[in-house]
């Protein structure tokens, strides 16, 4: 398109959305910052995009995701008026694009510039039955046969890792799981197999996939994480596997909360819960919590309020069965109470909840200890407890240099922000000192 030329498909979009020029800059370095490269765009920028001057190619798909997200549907380059992302092809197979994806991710200098942590609140998720059942046939004609045996490795392997990331965080965990997903999961996938022990093999792929997206949105990295969200889906259809199929379907919807895009929270935590029919106390527990947290983050109080019941009646129940923790335990319960408390404007019962969940909190699982206390403090900083606040930073940050996660990064960047104001205070300055020697000014994606 010549530089002289206006583009009219973006005029159209841009008339559409009702945005003054600042506004849609405004939501575009708001995407960049998201993704993790801040920009400065301003006013005479979207004039020149809207007059024909072609934006950079990395920067196209945020004024696509801009404009996506204002008007609630999917916008492409073509309507957009940009010319197709280079290399663009067909969506390849299930396992194709997972090793597709994994090399991704094991080479980092890739990443930013294919756009995989660009968040999409258009993306597409495929419902259960569109997945159930259907999985493309991979075998390649070559001799490896698969066993149980071999489920079992993969199974053990993503326990380790979802260990190490409890303790550690994602950010050296998860480059592990990719190069694992796809030098040893990928070739099992592929090979010759019984029918039983190739639905295990996908069931157990399908949730490693979806613990190397959990790890992804851990480092920012969320457009990444979607990808292997998906993935994750299409396994656990493949394989029938309702149970990894609705985790991570609650997943995302963890994943849109944290960011702020409560409909699109809401509409996978429902869809997790419709998927799940038949769910045991302690599923109906995970899942009613995270309906709560998105519905009071969309203001429907009422209804947060009733899934929060809903979600405790439900550990009541998994409590009384089964004493031994699982993946959300009381501690996730107190955590889903006070964000909700905090979303409807209860500080004080949002301080107190939080505070129980990090008391029932178990020792292994130290990043989202770390990670919570310092939303504590926050929180506490909010109600005017400055002197309580930086009691609960400084415990966190006993441990943090122990944790390698943007997400607790960025806790405490947010940490330095709020205290700095406050540094005539003798306590704050003591603890403002204290972190701005180990807490980073900013770690890449």
């Amino acid at each position: 398109m010549s530089k002289h030329t206006p583009n009219e498909g973006l005029e159209r979009l841009y008339r559409e959305a009702k945005w003054t020029l600042r506004q849609f800059a405004r939501e575009v370095n708001r995407i960049g910052t998201e993704r993790g490269t801040p920009l400065r765009y301003r006013e005479p920028s979207v004039h020149q995009w809207l007059h024909g001057y072609m934006p950079r190619e990395d920067v196209r798909p945020l004024i696509l995701e801009a404009l996506s997200r204002r008007l609630g549907r999917p916008v492409t380059h073509a309507e957009a008026g940009f010319p197709q992302p280079r290399g663009e092809q067909a969506t390849p197979g299930t396992v194709e694009g997972l090793v597709d994806l994994g090399r991704q991710d094991m080479d980092p200098s890739r990443r930013s510039v294919l756009g995989y942590s660009l968040f999409s609140v258009a993306l597409t998720v495929p419902g259960w039955p569109d997945v159930v059942g259907r999985m493309e046939a991979v075998q390649t004609g070559k001799t490896q046969r698969i066993g149980m045996a071999e489920v079992d490795m993969v199974i053990a392997m993503t326990e380790r890792v979802s260990e190490l990331d409890d303790q550690f965080g994602g950010r050296h965990a998860r480059p592990m799981a990719a190069a694992f997903l796809v030098n040893t999961v990928a070739p099992y996938l592929r090979a010759d197999a019984p029918d039983a022990v190739r639905k295990a093999m996908m069931s157990a792929a399908s949730d490693l996939c979806y613990l190397t997206g959990w790890m992804a949105v851990d480092e920012g990295l969320h457009g990444l994480a979607q990808q292997y969200y998906v993935k994750a889906l299409e396994l656990a259809g493949a394989s029938e596997d309702h149970l990894t199929y609705c985790t991570t379907l609650r997943g995302m919807s963890v994943q849109a909360v944290d960011l702020g895009h409560g409909p699109q929270a809401m509409r996978l935590a429902d869809a997790a819960a419709a998927a799940a029919p038949q769910a045991g106390p302690r599923m109906r527990a995970f899942l009613a919590g995270q309906q709560a947290h998105a519905s009071a983050q969309v203001g429907e109080r009422s209804n947060a309020l009733l899934f929060l019941k809903e979600a405790e009646t439900a550990m009541e129940k998994a409590e009384s069965r089964e004493k031994a923790f699982g993946s959300y335990d009381p501690s996730s319960l107190h955590y889903h109470i006070s964000h909700v408390c905090h979303e409807l404007g209860d500080l004080p019962t949002a301080v107190d909840a939080m505070r129980e969940s990090d008391k029932l909190c178990h020792a292994v699982y130290r990043r989202s200890r770390v990670k919570e206390r310092a939303t504590l403090a926050e929180f506490q900083m909010e109600l005017g407890h400055l002197e309580a606040a930086c009691a609960t930073w400084n415990e966190a940050l006993d441990e943090y240099p122990l944790v390698q996660s943007n997400k607790v990064d960025q806790r405490f960047r947010t940490m330095l922000g709020m205290i700095r104001p406050h540094r005539n205070n003798r306590t704050a300055r003591a603890l403002y000192e204290r972190a701005r020697y180990v807490v980073p000014a900013a770690v890449p994606a």
